[in-house]
């Protein structure tokens, strides 16, 4: 029975502490915010034909940083309104101003730059973010949420 637990732990990759960041045993006032329960800081590239970004497991619960950096070489976005309502953003900090929105649907770059989104994985399931109008597989990136 317990060959039967570990393997299907391995199969979902739940026990792969590179794709899912710890959870707190003690949140203290920070509450979800706190240090120990922050992932590693997720980076999606926006360039004319190059990939987005590799596919990625969060944690429900868990606090992530997805930093978005658009090399100017074309008008280019990401789309994923599944996405985005499958987490609470705590906020988007561009040019370090700092924005706490109640929703987006996409953020587009008109010229090179970086905006990062910090937020709360919450709903479980298989989540995309993608280049608008895009069909190949390498311009958009599926969050499995656990």
């Amino acid at each position: 029975m317990k060959r039967l637990i570990a393997a299907g732990i391995v199969a979902t990759g739940i026990g792969s502490g590179a794709a899912a960041a710890p959870l707190c045993t003690d949140f203290g006032f920070a509450g979800l915010l706190a240090a120990c329960n922050r992932g590693e800081p997720i980076p999606l590239t926006l360039a004319s034909g190059q990939p987005l970004g590799e596919d990625r497991v969060l944690q429900s619960g868990a606090y992530y940083e997805l930093e978005i950096t658009a090399d100017g070489s074309a008008e280019l976005a990401v789309e994923g309104a599944g996405f985005f309502r499958a987490i609470w953003m705590n906020e988007i900090v561009i040019n370090s101003i700092e924005i706490r929105p109640m929703a987006i649907d996409s953020i587009e770059f008109d010229k090179a730059g970086t905006a990062t989104l910090s937020f709360i994985a919450i709903k479980p399931g298989s989540h995309v973010l993608r280049i608008p109008g895009s069909t190949g597989g390498a311009q958009q990136v599926t969050f499995s949420i656990q």
